[in-house]
Parts: structure tokens; sequence; C-alpha cells
């Protein structure tokens, strides 16, 4: 039914060599169960065809869409370009919104992955997207696209948590967010996988390349408001950090296309858990 392989060989998701379907230990390696019940190959097949992008995009969307359908009439229509198409505060809260209040007081801590698949306006989606659009298959090109999807997930994380601890900050200056979304910080984590593959490999003109997006974008956040510096800050530095951890010099293995489902499935709870349990607003 799930197109699982029964019998033959396949690769251990641990150390790469061939073992039975079903051998209960890795002769190599020591991994109980290494051929996953059959189930490698169907992660492999994931793993190569899984359109992450289009997951992306499609669920962004998808939730952008159902945050204005709820509530109407809180849309926003005025004041600064980036809140033209804006849900209501009340409605980002309610989908999963992260930042101080969200994580620190509310204790809603899984909100550091659904807040990077909410968007708070029409130009913030857009500009979003495209860079998801752009980063996300070159990504997958140098880590493999299991790989991406758990750095795209580490950095959200990182980078929301960074932000919304920096809150408690009383200098305006380095101040973060009582409420932030957005895919930015986990674009910035691509950015951040990009420039440590770039020092690992030696590749200069990947890590170049991805250094300047990098601060153009991070420059850019100074200049215009509402944008969530502390938020891209630390989505970079987990992209790097977690571009050591999956060592891109290394092929990917079938523990990285079972641990990306795992992270998609989170995420896709995390926005649920949100919906379920709503936070009480004073």
């Amino acid at each position: 039914m799930f197109g699982t392989k029964r019998t033959g060989s396949v690769l251990c998701p641990s150390c790469g060599k061939l073992v039975g379907v079903n051998d209960e230990v890795c002769l190599n390696c020591g991994r109980r169960r290494p051929g996953m019940w059959g189930l490698t190959s169907v992660l492999g097949r994931l793993g190569r065809d899984m359109g992450f992008v289009q997951v992306v995009i499609g669920g962004c969307v998808l939730l952008y869409l159902l945050m204005l359908a709820v509530d109407t009439n809180g849309i926003q229509m005025g004041g600064n370009i980036f809140s033209i198409g804006s849900p209501s505060n009340q409605i980002l809260l309610r989908f999963g919104a992260s930042g101080r209040f969200p994580v620190f007081i509310a204790g809603h801590w899984w909100t550091l992955l659904s807040a990077g698949w909410l968007h708070a306006g029409l130009l913030h989606i857009g500009f979003n997207l495209y860079w998801v659009r752009i980063l996300a298959p070159e990504t997958a090109e140098l880590y493999g696209p299991a790989r991406m999807v758990i750095l795209y997930t580490i950095s959200s994380i990182t980078g929301f948590l960074l932000s919304s601890a920096m809150a408690f900050v009383p200098i305006p200056l380095l101040h973060g967010a009582d409420l932030t979304v957005g895919a930015s910080a986990p674009i910035l984590g691509l950015l951040g996988a990009m420039v440590y593959y770039g020092r690992r490999s030696g590749s200069r003109h990947v890590g170049g390349q991805a250094w300047s997006y990098a601060l153009f974008m991070i420059v850019f956040g100074f200049f215009m408001p509402g944008v969530d510096n502390w938020a891209h800050i630390g989505g970079f530095a987990g992209g790097y950090l977690g571009g050591m951890l999956l060592d891109p010099l290394h092929p990917e293995r079938g523990n990285h296309q079972a641990l990306a489902a795992g992270c998609l499935i989170a995420t896709a709870a995390a926005v649920l858990a949100s919906l379920v349990l709503p936070i009480p607003l004073r």
C-alpha cells in the first residue's frame, strides 16, 4: 500500500552500508532494525521528491488566507506599507505567533515552530516566499532535501527563541519582539548553512554570496519598521550551527529523511496546538 520494501537490501540509515530489510541489527554499526521495516525506500523517495518549496508556499498562503477569513474586520489596510493586509494580533496569536508573550508568559513554546509559517501582511508574505523559492532549492543541492528541512526547522526555533528572550531587554535598540511571525528567521538560517558550507568546502563563491544576502537582509531590517532583526540573527546562527552538525560533506542518511518528516509533522502539530489551546487574552 505504501510501497514499502519487504525483501532484499537497503542502505543502513546510520552508516550507509548495505543491510537486509529484515535484519535485526546492522553488522557494521550495530543499529537495531536498520531496514526500518522497509520504510527507508519510502523515506528516500520523500527526501528526493517532497517538494518542500511547494509545501512552504502552499502552507503559508493557506494559513494567511485562513487568518484573514476568520477575522475580516481585523484586517489592517493602513499604516506603513508592511502592515497592508495584516491580520489582527489576536488572530496571529490564535494561529501560533511567537514572541515574549506567547513563549515565556503564556508558555506556548511550540510557537517557535508555528510562527515561521505565519505572516503579517501581503508584502511580508510575498517577500519571504520569494526568498524561500530561491534559497531552499540551493540549500537542498548542498545539504540534501531532508537536511534542508531540518535546517529550516532548527533556524525557526533559534530565531524566534532569541527574539523572544531579547524582548526582556529594556534597551529599545536591543529589544526583541513581544509578538513575531514570518519565514525570515528560517530563511536567514538557510543562508547561515550556506555560509558554513562555503567555509567547510572551501567554496568562496557560495559562502561569499550567502554572506552578502544575509548582510543585506539584516542591514535592511534596521531601516524598515516592524522587522525582527533578532529573529534574523538567531535564525542565521541556528542555520550555521545546524550546518556544522549536519556536515554537508557527508552524504544524507535515512535518519535525516525520517527526522525531516518528523519536523514537518511537529510544525503542523504546533499550528494545531495553537488553535486548540488558544492563549487567554486579558
